[in-house]
């Protein structure tokens, strides 16, 4: 099962046996005695209100500390209420409690016409003194203590938010006295002073870890959403207005997370709208809402992703389509993503953060989607990461399972099940190393099997943006999260239909955490560039740096890119201590450190511009950390594959063949390659030469040649050097040695031809010695005389005067091999006389 589920708190468990220790009443029975103990309220410091009946048919409110695990009594009415709605103070001073007295047909029957059929009442607790009565109506009500900031001194007022079924909310202002011994008691002597917070509503919900309010008023076709922000200073502002594409004029009025009657509340569920607020800590902001759907067979549900300006509606068809198994979705706040759950048919994990894409949700059915412990629709997400089972009275703690999200990755046939497992692991989980070599593990073994998009690209991508932008504000708008640009793949029975919805209006000032984050997000909806990446940038540049680097050569700029590249190693030497298994990092490597200089430029440009308030410092260390970690995830994938097929570090040893292992690095090597090339990224020193260090090893020829022909492999100064030093002139190597020499870049070639002393090789070098000097502008003509001359007089004039002639140059500082003095005139004329000596079938002495 793809979510896991930590009991928190569970009536039968936690409270069932302290009840029966003080004789109060028996553990309670979940079939027929459901109603005899019940949750009734989770308030914001995770302590639970729940009530049961007595022996004596009273009713009791007690409270369950998830902190200390203890229970405590708060409260005995002398008569069997229902309770509807209950909520007690922060300091446990002061209780609210809405019942209900009796039913209509109680009241004609007792001719109590006139008595309300609910009552609301204020109880001081500490002591037991006074009761006053807040509202006595025949609608429904809910009550709310309004909670200060954690550890502030007791305060000398309580705030009450009272929710009447006739679509107002007030709010209470009761100021109390303190009395000695810690007693409280209500200092108002007439009426509570009250104000209305909301009129008009038919639906609200209350966050109380934040102390919000959202509400609904309906305006003709469409829906306002709007948002009260009480603060700890015992202010309160409206924040948010949002209009939805939701007609809500005839429902009933519906509330969320104002206490829990399971009762009433599934009476309700079947006339009013399902409809949840949920907020992430990065400035989120999802409005879920449950349709109905005229087909049987399939559900509808729509998700307002208010923070990026669009919604998405789904619609999944039902695999089994019994009435008795058509129940409500239920909604579920995982932070990083919500969670629409139908029991038996589907669970659907839609990523908050980036939810451009469908292929960032997982979509599960079948065993996947199974949940054991939420088995019903009476499930509410009261806090983030949180559900509560109302009917069994039960609470969890909500998690992703790292395992079984593995699990579902490994055995996923379709890509975006895959692409999607991918990105839960990495973003959800962030870092872990146990994790990452898994996920690595998997890549190395599916590389050929996702055909929409580079698991390695992905992988790190999304890793360099979960590590990389918890660090700034706004630094997620300005990283790339994917490599993916669009997504044309599909979820089998889901339909998906994206629609662009108005931004809401924010109204907040000198407002910190969440409000700040969602203006920035909606700040970046409307005024920021499609793609604010800076990879096309990057791609464009590295393409003419590319082209001008021998005119660039000795330019401030070049220099300016290579200080870059340096910045970038020695940073990533001083945190990188353990011993590299993959041998990487141990050479020079000119166009890779063009481009890593290259990418430290332009990406510090690229958020210069977006972040100017963060300093010019703070970026230099953001992007040199970031594109280190980019060459420190290539390192680990090789490093991992490398342990994994139990290599050793003699790679370049070209005297036998390649085994299995080495060949499937070499395949591993070959696709980070190619994903390198479709990111323009850099890759670590020294992969050219293990790269093709591997190819000599375990490819043929032909298609060694082939690879490099093509650009697979490229042809590095560190290996070729050693290929032709190590490798003997059988006929078979000179066949490979020819090949390579043949395939060499001019630069290249000047520096390692020299050391295969082949006559062939040796006539070459000599020809190419003798056309660089000849093509010497204003040095063809010279008559000086030859120094250094062979020990057996050449009385051959052409060749007398082609070697007169070179040293000549050669003395005029036209020696074209200044690092290679082993190549010379005399070099020139020993290989003439032994070609001719040759091709005339003489023996050279």
């Amino acid at each position: 099962m793809l979510l896991h589920l930590l009991p928190e708190f569970d009536l039968r468990r936690d409270v069932g046996p302290w009840l029966a220790a003080r004789g109060w009443a028996a553990a309670p029975d979940t079939s027929e005695n459901s109603s005899v103990l019940y949750i009734v309220n989770v308030e914001r410091n995770g302590k639970v209100i729940y009530t049961w009946k007595g022996n004596q048919r009273s009713t009791h409110i007690g409270l369950y500390d998830l902190q200390t695990k203890q229970n405590e009594h708060l409260y005995t009415f002398e008569k069997d209420l229902h309770i509807i709605s209950c909520s007690v103070n922060n300091e446990r001073t002061l209780l609210a409690v809405s019942f209900h007295q009796y039913t209509e047909e109680e009241r004609v029957s007792r001719l109590l016409q006139s008595v309300s059929k609910y009552l609301t009442l204020l109880v001081e607790i500490h002591p037991i003194n006074n009761v006053r009565v807040l509202k006595a109506v025949d609608s429904c009500v809910r009550v709310q203590f309004l909670y200060p900031l954690e550890g502030r001194s007791t305060s000398t007022e309580s705030h009450l938010l009272v929710v009447s079924e006739d679509k107002y909310i007030e709010q209470f202002d009761i100021h109390v006295a303190a009395e000695e011994q810690h007693k409280v008691v209500i200092r108002n002597s007439g009426q509570i002073p009250r104000a209305r917070v909301a009129d008009d509503l038919v639906w609200a919900q209350w966050d109380m870890m934040e102390q919000r309010l959202f509400y609904i008023v309906p305006k003709e076709s469409r829906s306002t959403l709007k948002c009260v922000q009480f603060y700890h200073d015992e202010n309160s502002n409206l924040v948010l207005e949002s209009n939805l594409d939701i007609s809500l004029n005839d429902t009933q009025l519906k509330l969320v997370n104002f206490g829990y009657d399971y009762s009433l509340d599934q009476d309700v569920a079947s006339q009013s709208v399902n409809l949840q607020v949920f907020t992430s800590k990065a400035g989120g902001l999802c409005v879920c809402y449950s349709l109905a759907s005229d087909i049987s067979d399939e559900i509808m549900y729509t998700i307002f992703f208010l923070h990026k300006g669009y919604s998405k509606t789904f619609t999944v068809s039902l695999e089994r389509t019994g009435s008795h198994q058509l129940k409500e979705v239920a909604f579920m706040n995982l932070d990083y993503y919500v969670a629409a759950y139908l029991p038996g048919q589907f669970l659907h994990l839609l990523n908050i953060q980036h939810p451009d894409l469908l292929c960032y949700s997982l979509f599960l059915t079948g065993e996947d989607a199974r949940i054991d412990m939420l088995q019903n629709c009476s499930i509410r997400s009261p806090l983030t990461s949180t559900v509560l089972d109302c009917y069994l009275g039960s609470m969890y703690a909500v998690s992703i399972s790292d395992s079984a999200l593995l699990q579902f990755l490994w055995n996923s046939k379709q890509d975006s099940e895959r692409l999607a497992a991918l990105h839960c692991a990495l973003l959800y989980f962030q870092r872990t190393e146990d994790l990452e070599m898994q996920i690595i593990w998997w890549i190395s073994k599916n590389l050929s099997t996702c055909h929409s998009f580079d698991p390695i690209q992905e992988f790190i991508i999304a890793s360099l943006y979960c590590r990389t932008c918890p660090e700034t504000h706004n630094l997620d708008k300005l990283l790339p999260y994917t490599s993916l640009l669009d997504w044309t793949g599909i979820i089998p029975g889901v339909t998906c239909t994206t629609d662009i919805i108005s931004l809401p209006v924010l109204e907040f000032q000198n407002s910190k955490g969440f409000w700040e984050k969602l203006n920035s997000n909606l700040e970046s909806v409307k005024y920021a560039e499609p793609h604010l990446h800076y990879h096309n940038v990057l791609r464009r540049e590295w393409h003419n740096l590319s082209e001008e680097i021998e005119e660039r050569t000795t330019s401030a700029y070049l220099r300016n890119i290579f200080d870059n590249a340096q910045k970038v190693l020695s940073h990533l030497d001083t945190w990188d201590s353990e011993e590299r298994l993959a041998p990487l990092f141990q050479e020079e490597d000119y166009r890779q450190q063009l481009l890593m200089g290259l990418m430290v430029a332009q990406l510090k440009d690229h958020l210069m511009r977006h972040l100017q308030y963060v300093g010019k410092k703070k970026i230099d260390q953001i992007v040199l950390d970031y594109v280190a970690n980019l060459l420190s995830l290539v390192h680990r994938i090789m490093k991992e594959v490398w342990r994994r097929y139990q290599l050793h570090s003699c790679i370049l040893c070209f005297d036998e063949r390649g085994s299995a292992g080495e060949f499937a690095v070499f395949h591993v090597m070959s696709r980070i390659l190619e994903a390198a090339h479709g990111m323009c990224m850099p890759l670590p020193p020294g992969f050219h030469t293990l790269h093709l260090g591997l190819g000599v090893r375990c490819l043929p020829l032909h298609t060694l040649l082939h690879y490099i022909d093509i650009g697979v492999l490229h042809l590095t100064e560190t290996c070729v050097r050693k290929l032709l030093k190590d490798l003997d002139d059988t006929e078979k190597n000179e066949k490979l040695k020819f090949s390579i020499v043949m395939r060499l870049p001019e630069a290249l070639g000047l520096k390692v031809r020299q050391f295969w002393n082949h006559p062939v090789n040796a006539n070459f070098i000599a020809q190419k010695y003798v056309k660089l000097l000849l093509e010497k502008p204003g040095k063809r003509q010279c008559s000086r005389p030859l120094p250094d001359r062979l020990s057996v007089p050449v009385e051959f004039l052409p060749l007398n005067y082609l070697t007169n002639m070179l040293a000549g140059i050669e003395n005029q500082g036209g020696h074209p091999y200044d690092k290679q003095d082993q190549v010379n005139v005399r070099f020139v004329e020993e290989t003439a006389l032994k070609h001719t000596m040759m091709l005339l079938g003489l023996k050279y002495s």
